[in-house]
């Protein structure tokens, strides 16, 4: 089963400001959300800034690890 999260990443200050939105059963659900926000105060003045990432349920991320610089 997959999930899709709905995600608005604003690059400011050379930084990403990220906020999770929602997670959703489907990407038209998600779809329909983005629709939605981008009404919204914030939202509406970076309207292209939406990600929508697919996820399986029950599976692993990261499986490999990270190093650090």
């Amino acid at each position: 089963m997959a999930v899709f999260l709905l995600w608005h990443v604003a690059h400011q200050n050379a930084r990403d400001d990220a906020k999770l939105l929602g997670v959703y059963s489907s990407r038209a659900k998600a779809e329909a959300r983005i629709t939605s926000a981008r009404l919204l105060p914030g939202f509406a003045d970076e309207p292209e800034c939406f990600t929508i990432d697919e996820y399986t349920v029950d599976q692993d991320e990261w499986v490999e690890g990270f190093g650090r610089a």
